[in-house]
């Protein structure tokens, strides 16, 4: 049986490398793809062939376009798109690739469904799933009258987090704001006013915990969580040094409930803070999440078990199993750790009234980057390259910085 062929997206991420690299180990063609030049992906040993695609933000139907001629050309089975930038557009356009190659997105609904963020709340609550007390608002009028029920600071997370620009043809990033009184929030709040609704929140303190499933039209075939120790923004995001923990019985209960009522088939992260007053959900993060390589590396090999998923070719023996795992594993993004460091290190924060971590804690993430626990996303002894690529790009991001006095 020839080896199948799989395109993995976005390979400067360091979750696309490790999705390189665990396929690549498995025997498949992998074939990197990517709108930079130097991407680390591209450098991987595991990587059999490169291509380069457009900038995703600014042409979306290009990025289509390039891919579904790859598949063609490249005679691929499989694509596996890491980020939403490139998840959006190509689901916009899945049926282009009927009878061309299989996509490594959730159904149109399910996916739907948790990139609309007021649908996962809703979805929650009807399963039982503990949500932070939410409105939805569209102007700043509706914001403060909502505000005064849900107390202070507030959360305005966008009710998408990508929507397509004026001009439809290209793709716009919706980020989490905060506020902490009438006049900071009616100031945030114009930056969604007719562009996208926001779901109004109440603060929730505590820790962050994902749990990762790889699921079959719900039903999960393998599962992995961890602990965000450190988070870019520091007021909550993507983490940037975390650590795998045992299932949770009930985190991982409210995930496989939401999961399987979505018939969701494919990888996905549910998010979770918890504090004094228990768990609560986050969101349904619909796409590889970017602490797959700790899941890898502790012993949950969720590439392979999607590759299986959706291909069927017994390119693996059996189904890959959530029983096992190493707990206390820990894993960091360097650049995301440099920019947690700089952060704290300025003692800046955009946010003053959501307690910044202080100093000392920057100067003990240094200390950890040459002799704490824990390896790098990218990472690999006997792939060395994307690390070296990875290494390289984050100097001369930091030389940008320093010239332009930033």
């Amino acid at each position: 049986m020839s080896a199948p062929r799989v395109i993995v997206t976005d390979a400067a991420r360091g979750s696309a490398v490790a999705i390189i690299r665990s396929l690549g180990r498995h025997g498949a063609h992998v074939i990197a793809a990517d709108s930079e030049r130097r991407s680390p992906g591209f450098y991987s040993r595991f990587a059999a062939e490169r291509f380069l695609y457009p900038r995703p933000d600014a042409n979306p139907d290009g990025v289509v376009e390039t891919l579904l001629r790859a598949a063609v050309e490249r005679d691929v089975d499989l694509i596996v798109p890491v980020t939403d930038d490139v998840i959006v557009p190509l689901s916009a356009a899945r049926t282009r690739f009927d009878g061309v190659c299989a996509l490594a997105i959730a159904p149109v609904d399910a996916l739907a469904a948790s990139r609309d963020k007021l649908a996962t709340l809703e979805l929650a609550r009807s399963l039982g799933v503990p949500t932070p007390r939410t409105a939805l608002v569209s102007s700043a009028a509706e914001a403060r009258h909502e505000a005064t029920s849900l107390g202070w600071p507030v959360v305005l997370k966008p009710q998408a987090s990508r929507i397509y620009g004026a001009d439809e043809a290209t793709l716009e990033t919706m980020n989490v704001t905060y506020a902490d009184g009438p006049e900071l929030l009616e100031e945030r709040m114009r930056r969604f006013e007719g562009r996208c609704a926001v779901l109004l929140q109440e603060y929730c303190t505590g820790e962050g915990h994902g749990v990762e499933l790889l699921t079959e039209r719900g039903r999960p075939i393998a599962a992995f969580q961890h602990h965000r120790l450190r988070e870019v923004p520091t007021t909550g995001g993507a983490s940037s040094y975390r650590e795998s923990v045992a299932l949770d019985p009930v985190l991982y209960d409210y995930s496989v409930r939401m999961l399987e009522a979505l018939e969701w088939t494919g990888l996905a992260m549910v998010e979770f803070k918890t504090g004094p007053r228990g768990p609560m959900l986050m969101e349904i993060n619909g796409r590889v999440w970017g602490s797959l390589p700790l899941a890898i590396r502790s012993g949950v090999d969720f590439p392979a078990g999607l590759l299986d998923l959706h291909l069927g070719n017994g390119h693996r023996n059996g189904r890959p199993t959530n029983n096992g795992y190493r707990v206390g594993t820990r894993a960091r993004n360097l650049e995301l750790e440099m920019l947690w460091i700089g952060s704290v290190l300025r003692g800046r924060p955009r946010h003053p009234y959501l307690a910044p971590p202080p100093r000392r804690a920057a100067l003990r993430a240094i200390a950890e980057l040459v002799s704490g626990p824990g390896g790098f996303d990218m990472g690999d002894p006997e792939d060395r390259r994307p690390a070296v690529v990875e290494l390289g790009r984050i100097v001369r991001k930091l030389g940008r910085k320093v010239r332009d006095g930033g």
